[in-house]
């Protein structure tokens, strides 16, 4: 297990994390904790493909899904909602944290958001605030994290104040709209040499091919449809990749 050191404060955060080795182990106040090798993200398109519920449907599924998922041994959690106004947003991360109020969970661009919600930080992307703009908002105890989609990027990012990078899509993918190309297995492998920080790999990863991408080098595996895809009972479809993993 490739593991990382840091040290927290938030509950559930990882802080900042500094490789120490595949057979080293991660210490957070002195307990050891590798970072999660599965990293479910809670997109909101995908939980609801036909359009929102009613706001207590939807708080109600919110809150059963991230129970679940924390019952199931999901450690880390994103939530993902490019479509509702911050409001309604931030009334969806209270629900996800009051039924999960020791996982870790990441919010996905909607970085004024992190600290009122109770949450432990924030995954940006190459068009959202840069990770020096979201540090300086959620402060030096959170997690940030920085998807690349290529080499170039990747090695800007190890230069930039994020605890993990996320590289992607590793396989072709319908979860996201507008994805930059395929990076496969290859890509995976070949930016693993390029930064001791947590790598997270992410697109089309499935039950079947996630051994393989782990094998690639990724620490942890960004899951979306293969989790959350209507007709899937999450908390089973997470405990296949946990055991898997």
């Amino acid at each position: 297990m490739r593991a990382y050191a840091r040290e927290g404060s938030l509950p559930g955060a990882f802080s900042i994390y500094t490789r120490i080795g595949d057979s080293g182990v991660a210490r957070m106040n002195n307990v050891a904790r590798p970072f999660p090798a599965l990293y479910p993200i809670l997109d909101f398109a995908c939980v609801f493909p036909g359009g929102a519920p009613d706001v207590q449907s939807r708080w109600s599924r919110f809150r059963d899904l991230a129970a679940s998922l924390s019952a199931a041994g999901v450690m880390l959690l994103q939530y993902r909602n490019k479509l509702d106004a911050d409001s309604l947003v931030a009334q969806d991360c209270l629900a996800i944290r009051a039924a999960a109020p020791k996982m870790t969970l990441l919010l996905n661009d909607r970085v004024a958001l992190v600290s009122p919600a109770g949450w432990n930080g924030v995954h940006v992307g190459q068009d959202d605030l840069s990770p020096a703009e979201a540090r300086a908002i959620v402060g030096p105890g959170a997690i940030v994290g920085y998807s690349t989609h290529t080499a170039d990027q990747v090695r800007d990012a190890d230069t930039q104040p994020v605890d993990y990078i996320a590289i992607g899509p590793v396989f072709p993918t319908i979860s996201k709209a507008g994805t930059s190309p395929v990076v496969g297995l290859e890509g995976v492998a070949r930016v693993r040499a390029l930064t001791r920080k947590p790598l997270v790999a992410i697109g089309g990863i499935t039950l079947e091919n996630a051994a393989s991408v782990y094998d690639a080098g990724a620490d942890s595996l960004a899951v979306i449809s293969a989790i959350f895809a209507p007709g899937r009972d999450a908390a089973c479809c997470a405990q296949e990749f946990l055991r898997l993993l």
